[in-house]
């Protein structure tokens, strides 16, 4: 990735959506810390770079950019807070709005200047409050806002772009227009991303440790499937894959494991330690420390499997593999993040602690991919659309979908309700139309009907978001009929509950999972 285009990131939350759009358009880019840019950019230079937006404002930045900025032959981009840079670097006037831009707004070209693909006047995203009120020397004015201030600003003659909006967000019309119009125009760049690269990619850095042994904690969902596929097809039968089914799964997961045993050349052992998950749940309700107990129960758990396998086969694992994705690599390297440029690695939803108490070293192809990339290499590598596309479950699992303690009779009631919400999706054709769907048993009870008689039973929520990368969601939109029929099912099926409710917020305010 190093010869990539490089993202400085300032904290801004549109970040990754520029290198999703540039992935879409054919372009590698990766994002990187203020830190990590400057020091690296000592001994190396991008095919070019982008300033994103933040929150920052240019009057208290105090940075020295002229390691970047004084190449005259490297292409740069400044989105939003990077125009400001920009602006203020090569002489231009920054000033303090007086009221800001916020959402969409009606860009207008500059007569004279034209960006293929992109009308006059289009929507943008905006979100700033300082702005460039006068042009810095050698650049001209090239889209101006509705309200008459600079949006867009162009270098007479050296490869600079500097935008006062979001292209790289959804509601900016003909962003992907403006970004093709930096890469091909200003920057002159060849397109360098497929999907044929990004596998190709993914199977050079297993194929450094070829002959090692590997160990996974498989979890089944994709990413740690495509990551294993992948993996076993490097190194074959070098790579173990061991399941712990802490008794907290669904019976679509364990019937996707056995699946999965008999199907795909995998070695997948399965690890029943339900017993001892529950007796170590015993009595705790507070769902961080529930999380926490699963976490280190897994750990022990796993662990002393691993001990006791590599004694019995005489072996010894050299690396960890684990599903860490681009997303979760981008967090850790937030400048929101104390560090700033120190990468903390991501661990496995039930594996934190593993590489460092087994003296494991970690490996990560997916780790500069996103989720639906990593689905398009699940597709690539032979695997079932049905396994590519299951819809994300916790690795907590149903331990966050009971609200309070656990007990047996409560886990079974998620286990049902669960059960019968995946079969009439299935029924219905809707399974593809949601990205996650699940129920949850809420800790009330409450008064209904059954038999002419009064009962006082529990509650089930229904619980179905759309989303890209689960950063955000939204309600799903589903038919009244199929809810209608799932709540019915819910509670003439599952003992002990009358009433059933449709969650229908959206995240952000609320989370995908209730806790």
């Amino acid at each position: 990735m190093n010869s990539s285009i490089w993202i400085v990131d300032f904290g801004s939350q549109y970040t990754q959506l520029i290198t999703r759009k540039f992935r879409e358009l054919g372009f590698t880019s990766e994002i990187i810390t203020l830190e990590d840019g400057l020091e690296r950019i000592k001994s190396t230079q991008p095919k070019a770079l982008v300033l994103s937006g933040g929150p920052q404002s240019v009057f208290e930045d105090k940075t020295d950019y002229s390691a970047f900025l004084n190449k005259t032959d490297l292409p740069i981009l400044g989105i939003c807070y990077g125009m400001q840079i920009l602006g203020q670097y090569f002489g231009g006037t920054v000033e303090k709005g007086v009221q800001g831009e916020y959402g969409l707004a009606a860009l207008r070209t500059v007569p004279g200047f034209a960006i293929p693909g992109c009308p006059a006047v289009s929507d943008v995203w905006m979100s700033h409050s300082d702005h460039l009120s006068e042009l810095p020397k050698d650049f001209k004015l090239i889209l101006q806002s509705e309200n008459g201030l600079t949006a867009g600003i162009k270098h007479e003659t050296l490869p600079i772009l500097g935008l006062q909006f979001h292209p790289e967000v959804h509601h900016t019309v003909h962003g992907k227009d403006i970004l093709k119009f930096f890469l091909y125009e200003v920057a002159k760049l060849e397109q360098d991303w497929s999907s044929q690269t990004m596998l190709e990619t993914s199977i050079e850095s297993v194929k450094s440790i070829k002959g090692s042994k590997v160990l996974c904690a498989f979890s089944g969902g994709v990413d740690s499937l495509v990551a294993a596929t992948l993996t076993h097809k490097v190194i074959g039968d070098d790579l173990y894959c061991f399941f712990v089914d802490h008794g907290l799964l669904r019976p679509q997961d364990i019937h996707h494991i056995k699946l999965l045993q008999k199907e795909t050349s995998l070695n997948i052992e399965i690890i029943d330690a339900s017993e001892l998950f529950l007796k170590s749940l015993h009595g705790q309700k507070d769902p961080e420390q529930k999380r926490k107990t699963i976490g280190k129960t897994f750990i022990d758990v796993f662990e002393k499997k691993v001990h006791e396998f590599e004694k019995s086969h005489g072996i010894k694992f050299d690396y960890l593999l684990q599903g860490t994705l681009y997303p979760d690599v981008i967090e850790s390297i937030s400048p929101h993040i104390k560090g700033g440029k120190s990468v903390t690695i991501k661990s496995h939803h039930n594996v934190g602690g593993l590489p460092e108490r087994m003296h494991l070293k970690l490996l990560e192809p997916l780790r500069f991919l996103f989720k639906d990339e990593v689905r398009e290499m699940g597709l690539e590598l032979g695997l079932e659309h049905e396994w590519v596309y299951r819809h994300p479950f916790p690795g907590p699992g149903i331990g966050v979908r009971v609200m309070g303690e656990l007990h047996r009779d409560s886990i079974q009631k998620v286990q049902e309700s669960d059960q019968i919400l995946f079969e009439e999706l299935k029924a219905s054709h809707l399974y593809d139309t949601t990205w996650q769907a699940f129920t949850v048993l809420l800790p009330v009870k409450t008064v209904g009907v059954k038999g002419d008689g009064r009962v006082y039973e529990e509650v089930i929520a229904l619980r179905m978001v759309n989303s890209q990368d689960g950063m955000t969601a939204s309600v799903t939109e589903l038919p009244w009929s199929f809810l209608n029929r799932v709540s019915s099912r819910i509670c003439n099926e599952v003992r002990g509950v009358t009433r059933v409710v449709y969650d229908i917020t959206s995240k952000p305010p609320g989370t995908i999972e209730w806790e």
